[in-house]
């Protein structure tokens, strides 16, 4: 049998031999490739390495390759004048952003008597006609006869069980409640005065006057204070900064100025009193110490931090002015134009939408990078692949 088996080697084609041996040549550097892979993957799971990674990439950040420093000077004078042309055109941003505030309070004033519409709605001062509640449902949503009268006849009895409920009941506190931002600063002792909310507005500064809004929360009478109006301005800035025009990226909120709001006695939930007990080291008598200090409300939005005038900001200063800003500028841009889609829940729907797919074409897009890279015979993984301008 052994005898066969030297036979049948010798009559093996050379051709023959070379195949066999490429594949397992190839076999073995699978096998490298596939303890490469073990070991990278190892690597990543410790944390140690992780954080020294982490730390080595950070240092790269912002740091320059050293090719500006060895172009001769002849370019990088051009180089500083292809700088100067940047620095133009970041001023004729800033004067597009200016006509786009312009062109915003324009049709702020086309909207207006819709919204105003809508709060007179909302706050019973208008009850719309059989036309003007007329709503085709999507296809999806759409009913039998057989199931619309059955709903007609529970709404019915429904209504009859309840006393005739005025407007749409508690309709900015539903908005508020619905979206993750805002009702993150709700407290339970803030939402009986936030069923008092009628209107949000938000008002644009006069033509000529430098760039800001406001918002303005309109209440009905109520117990808990007597203003009729609480109002929050922010600031606005739209010119390239003289000490690094590079960094403008449009107009942004300088400052914002809350207002006084006039608690009835006792009623004041942005404040709160503790009792302390202190011990007399000397006598041993313990005493009582009533203390009024600061509570969590939605209402400490119109008292915000002052910004002093050189800028400088303690951490937790500039953490509630970055959250505050991002508020006022979601409630101007999302809540006030799209309010009623917020109180039903389709604006939230929309914005998981618009994440999801983002997301998805966020992976793709990858995808389809890192297969231009592996095709690419000029593509160094070492460099990083291709810079974007």
């Amino acid at each position: 049998m052994a005898d066969m088996d030297n036979k049948d080697q010798a009559e093996l084609d050379p051709a023959d031999l070379e195949d066999v041996e490429d594949v397992e040549e190839e076999e073995t550097g699978e096998d490298v490739n596939s303890k490469a892979r073990q070991l990278t993957v190892q690597m990543m799971q410790n944390p140690q390495i992780l954080a020294a990674l982490q730390e080595r990439l950070d240092g790269l950040v912002g740091s320059p390759s050293g090719y500006m420093e060895s172009l001769p000077k002849v370019v990088k004078r051009r180089v500083n004048a292809l700088k100067n042309l940047q620095v133009k055109c970041a001023h004729i941003e800033a004067k597009f952003y200016e006509e786009v505030h312009e062109l915003e309070r324009k049709y702020a004033a086309l909207y207006q008597p819709l919204f105003d519409k809508r709060s007179d709605i909302v706050k019973a001062a208008y009850e719309p006609t059989e036309e003007e509640c007329e709503w085709k449902a999507d296809e999806e949503e759409e009913l039998t006869e057989e199931m619309k009268e059955k709903a007609k006849v529970e709404e019915e009895k429904k209504d009859e069980e309840k006393e005739d409920p005025k407007g749409i009941p508690e309709f900015w506190l539903t908005v508020f409640k619905n979206v993750d931002l805002l009702s993150d600063m709700l407290q339970e002792h803030d939402e009986p005065i936030l069923k008092h909310l009628q209107d949000i507005k938000v008002k644009f500064s006069d033509p000529g006057q430098p760039m800001s809004f406001s918002l303005e929360f309109y209440f009905e009478p109520n117990e808990f204070f007597t203003n009729t109006l609480l109002t929050k301005t922010y600031k606005m800035r739209s010119e390239p900064d003289e000490n690094d025009p590079f960094s403008f990226d449009g107009p942004e909120i300088m400052g914002c100025t809350g207002c006084t709001i006039d608690w009835t006695k006792g009623k004041n939930i942005t404040l709160k009193t503790i009792k302390k007990k202190q011990k007399h080291k000397g006598r041993g008598t313990v005493r009582t110490v009533t203390k009024t200090v600061p509570n969590d409300s939605f209402f400490n939005f119109f008292t915000p931090p002052d910004v002093p005038e050189s800028g400088d900001l303690d951490e937790d200063s500039e953490a509630v002015l970055a959250a505050d800003f991002e508020i006022g500028h979601f409630i101007r841009e999302r809540i006030v134009p799209r309010a009623v889609l917020y109180f039903t829940g389709e604006a939230i729907e929309d914005d998981d939408d618009d994440y999801d797919e983002e997301g998805e074409e966020a992976d793709d897009e990858e995808g389809e990078e890192e297969g231009e890279e592996e095709n690419d015979p000029d593509y160094d993984p070492k460099v990083g692949g291709r810079a974007y301008c």
